[in-house]
């Protein structure tokens, strides 16, 4: 009997210590109750407190956790209804404050952030929640952060996954889009005529300005030609006035002869000219022509030459001596 009492008492022993013994995992924390009073904290690793005088209380997850935010019907500003969904990420900083602090730290954490999340949302015209997703993140976060600073949770970030919109809304937005889309493109379109016909006029001006100038030049480069034409026949003709001057009659009836053979060669050469009739007789024209030999002949040997009669050709006078 004594054996098996002892045997029964060692084996209550055993299984005193085995209770005694508590084992934290990483990544949680236990508190620890002395009759129902919390007292301390149990870190992870090889923890003991003597059985039926210290008890686990709760065991709280520190890592950083995630809550899904279900769907949920806001109404904007102005008056539009928007369904929208997110998640919470935070983490437990303080174990006894979550664990004593509040009842349910989840349904907490989601009750919090949906009644918040429709204040900051119906704060915002439809346009702005669309946009400023940035931004509601932000408000969202620092409004919930704040409300759980007693409860030892730390808000790590809020995420909106999915505004949408009513299915009309989003078929007038769509058409909004087009007719922005379309009055862009009839901007540039405008644009780019407005900016063609400013070119085209520019390059309009452009040419008449050089033909402009063209037209001066050439006027110039004319006048300088009829100028120094002038000029030139001005010097012939005084040539042949000294010669007429000084007793030379010869010089004059090469001038006259030239003339006289040009003219005759205009008609002759005309397109349009099958029959010619002189005013004057042809032996004159052979007087004339051979007027202007015998000059010829004379200011290559220097002779002097007699004026010859109308209608006769003129010879050097060392021919007609002799």
């Amino acid at each position: 009997m004594g054996l098996i009492a002892a045997a029964l008492i060692l084996a209550l022993v055993v299984f005193y210590l085995f209770a005694s013994i508590k084992i934290v995992r990483q990544g949680y924390q236990y508190t620890i109750e002395h009759f129902g009073r919390y007292t301390t904290t149990a870190s992870p690793g090889f923890n003991f407190y003597p059985a039926f005088f210290y008890r686990v209380g709760r065991r709280v997850n520190m890592m950083e956790q995630v809550i899904d935010i279900p769907g949920q019907e806001i109404i904007t500003k102005d008056n539009a209804i928007v369904s929208t969904d997110g998640v919470v990420f935070f983490q437990v900083l303080d174990a006894p404050k979550a664990a004593y602090e509040v009842s349910d730290l989840y349904v907490a954490l989601l009750q919090l952030t949906t009644t918040n999340l429709r204040t900051v949302m119906g704060s915002m015209d439809l346009d702005e929640t669309l946009s400023k997703r940035d931004e509601i993140n932000a408000r969202l976060l620092s409004v919930v952060d704040h409300a759980t600073v007693p409860w030892g949770v730390k808000i790590t970030r809020v995420e909106i996954k999915d505004i949408r919109p009513p299915a009309d809304i989003v078929s007038a937005m769509g058409r909004q889009m087009k007719a922005e889309r379309e009055k862009r493109a009839n901007i540039l379109e405008a644009e780019g005529t407005r900016a063609s016909e400013i070119l085209r006029a520019e390059g309009q001006k452009q040419a008449r300005i050089l033909e402009a100038e063209g037209r001066r030049e050439s006027a110039f480069r004319d006048a300088e030609a009829r100028e120094r034409q002038a000029e030139a026949e001005a010097k012939a003709t005084q040539v042949v006035s000294d010669a007429i001057e000084n007793g030379g009659t010869q010089s004059l009836n090469y001038f006259i002869a030239q003339k006289y053979v040009e003219a005759v060669g205009k008609f002759a050469t005309s397109p349009n000219a099958k029959t010619i009739l002189f005013p004057v007789e042809a032996t004159q024209l052979i007087g004339t022509l051979g007027g202007i030999g015998e000059l010829a002949k004379e200011a290559l040997s220097g002779a002097p030459v007699r004026p010859a009669e109308p209608g006769v050709p003129r010879v050097r006078a060392d021919r007609a001596e002799g």
